[in-house]
């Protein structure tokens, strides 16, 4: 019996052990006693997970996968939740409990579940998971790249981003069409921003969603003060700009009385 992949579902199944292996072994596993895997397919790399010491959660949308991973894993059965991890309420299934999350992540939801883990940080102090690989490079692309931009700033603002290792297509079945890129975050000890975190967010996608303008331009809506304009980073385009010089502009705009336009 195995799974068959589904397309709206964006399943590749990973069928290397080595790198299934090398995944699991990306965790430190340190500070937390609950590990979440979304989409565990087959489960090739739920095996490796469960030899850990922490406990493993797998979060799993397709019943056919469901009913795989309860023959073939039964000591994990009552740890297998049948839901849209995007619509999992986190601290109401681990009671606030610390978790990871790890996984061979769906290609069309990816930037999602990145999104969903900032929202947790207070949940999630590591995570780690493959991706299309230019999803991978742009979350731990740093400025003056082209590939940096909001999902870049946002994550690293909270979290210590390494990309690890790119991964072929022939791994896969069926195989993608791109390469994969395995990345790995950490939440950074001071996680907490001295800025309104939502205004933050406003600040970071209003820049980025006019990037080959100056900030003097594509922040427009802000209404910013002609004094405060004259800064130089108001000169600078979004790309430009550092995590901090982010943070630090998203404070002065605060100083100026901007925080609800």
């Amino acid at each position: 019996m195995s799974v068959r992949a589904k397309k709206h579902l964006g399943q590749h199944f990973l069928k290397d052990e080595n790198i299934a292996s090398k995944i699991a072994e990306s965790l430190s596993f340190e500070g937390y006693q609950h590990v979440l895997e979304i989409g565990p397919g087959m489960g090739v790399l739920t095996k490796y997970l469960l030899k850990k010491d922490t406990k493993t959660w797998v979060v799993e949308i397709d019943t056919e996968s469901i009913d795989y991973l309860k023959t073939h894993y039964l000591h994990l059965s009552d740890r297998i939740i049948n839901a849209d991890f995007l619509k999992m309420d986190l601290s109401a299934q681990f009671k606030d409990q610390p978790i990871a999350i790890i996984g061979n992540f769906p290609y069309n939801i990816s930037s999602q579940i990145v999104f969903k883990t900032i929202e947790n940080r207070e949940q999630i102090p590591e995570f780690s998971g493959m991706f299309q690989k230019e999803v991978a490079m742009r979350i731990a692309a740093g400025p003056g790249s082209k590939t940096y931009g909001i999902l870049s700033v946002l994550t690293q603002a909270f979290y210590d981003v390494s990309y690890l290792f790119t991964v072929p297509p022939s791994v896969f079945n069926p195989p993608p069409k791109v390469d994969s890129g395995v990345i790995r975050l950490s939440r950074k000890k001071d996680f907490q921003l001295p800025v309104d975190v939502a205004f933050f967010f406003r600040v970071v996608k209003t820049a980025f969603n006019q990037r080959r303008k100056t900030l003097r331009n594509s922040l427009k809506s802000f209404q910013i003060s002609d004094k405060l304009k004259e800064d130089v980073i108001f000169a600078q385009r979004p790309e430009q700009l550092s995590v901090e010089q982010f943070i630090e502009l998203t404070k002065s705009l605060e100083k100026d009385g901007i925080r609800d336009h």
